[in-house]
């Protein structure tokens, strides 16, 4: 007896050691596969801070080692190619990206960081994909209807920060939180695009996470600051210059945007980018922590995507008239999925923080089916390398 008990415990207790090694194992990163390139993400550094890889695709895995949420992005100058965020703590996201030849930098966790570089050597495999690419001609309208949408809703932003800026000046608080969804709005319709442009998506939309003093850093600003303003501490205190730089920082926008040579591919790729965004990060109710308006935004950036699916879906559908009706059903299914939390009245949308897990995971499948249509659409024109 004294025997079978003993053996009971030693595989109790070899079983406990098993488990317990599992779970590490979970947590930490299996040994990189061939072909992937792996980047650890340190407090103030990434390593290697300098990597080279041929052009065409590339699979980096990101492993942040430091003990904040990070994210991880290879820029070309201010523009965004690819990007990671949210990384938690411990934890490894794989990136795929579609490279040409040149010289990138990468960023290194908090925005403060010292950035790393990225070299991309050519190949003949890449030479010979650039030439097989679409002809920029067969784009060209949809193209032309592209950047009048984005100079249009770029004015409407204008015009509705300017009318949160006004409210946040006049000392009225109550005015200000009822316009500031309204005045994101816009942002979040071009926000296919307008976060490439890193620099700015940083002062305009960053979150107070990739900063070294979360709210109190100085480099905290836009609209996420003016929101912990009105939302969080329920003051205007320091709003009004925070408001004045907003505006200045909408300006360049607008600039940018009217000299910004829009091609299929950044089209592509940035509906893509975003709709994955949607089904990962932006059901989780963290974007908008202190205002909850979660899915006012998450509306704002449907709206965007449904304007890129209807500008690609003729050329979508002469090659793939299946994958040109799933876009059209799955597009529409999110939309269904977002009008079952509208505010009573059909005004607005529900508080986010209000929603159960079930509707989250609701929406976060929707908006997942929407990310793999645009991603099979982009492959099937030619516009995003397979992952």
């Amino acid at each position: 007896m004294r025997i079978a008990l003993a053996l009971s415990v030693l595989l109790a207790l070899a079983a406990l050691a098993a488990f317990y090694y599992a779970s590490r194992l979970a947590g930490q990163d299996a040994a990189p596969t061939d072909g992937v390139v792996q980047v650890e993400i340190h407090a103030g550094r990434c390593e290697p801070d300098s990597l080279s890889v041929p052009a065409g695709r590339a699979t980096f895995r990101i492993v942040n080692r430091s003990e904040r949420a990070v994210e991880w992005e290879i820029l070309d100058g201010v523009m965004v190619v690819e990007e990671r965020e949210n990384i938690a703590p411990g934890f490894t996201q794989t990136l795929n990206a579609r490279l040409e030849p040149g010289d990138y930098d990468i960023t290194c966790g908090l925005l403060s960081n010292p950035r790393g570089k990225l070299h991309v050597t050519p190949t003949a495999a890449s030479d010979a994909a650039r030439a097989a690419r679409p002809s920029l001609t067969a784009f060209i309208g949809a193209l032309a209807e592209y950047r009048v949408y984005l100079v249009m809703q770029a004015a409407t932003l204008q015009r509705d920060a300017q009318a949160l800026a006004d409210a946040i000046e006049a000392n009225d608080l109550a005015r200000a939180r009822g316009l500031y969804p309204a005045a994101r709005l816009a942002y979040k319709r071009i926000e296919p695009v307008a976060d490439m442009f890193a620099d700015l998506d940083t002062r305009l939309d960053a979150r107070a996470d990739y900063f070294a003093r979360r709210e109190d850093d100085p480099d905290f600003t836009g609209f996420h600051r003016i929101e912990h303003g009105l939302y969080a501490r329920q003051s205007l205190v320091g709003l009004p210059a925070a408001a004045q730089a907003l505006m200045t920082d909408i300006a360049t926008l607008q600039q940018r945007l009217r000299e910004l040579p829009v091609t299929p591919e950044r089209m592509a790729g940035g509906a893509a980018r975003l709709a994955q965004d949607m089904a990962t990060l932006k059901v989780t109710g963290e974007e908008d922590r202190y205002a909850h308006t979660d899915l006012s935004g998450l509306q704002g950036n449907l709206d965007g995507l449904r304007k890129i699916v209807d500008l690609l879906r003729p050329f979508v559908a002469r090659g793939n008239a299946a994958l040109a009706d799933k876009l059209d059903g799955d597009t529409a299914a999110a939309q269904a999925a977002l009008d079952a939390h509208r505010a009573q009245g059909g005004e607005g949308y529900a508080v986010f923080d209000t929603l159960d897990a079930a509707a989250r995971r609701v929406l976060a499948e929707r908006f997942a089916m929407l990310a793999t249509d645009l991603a099979s659409a982009g492959q099937s024109l030619g516009l995003i390398g397979a992952n």
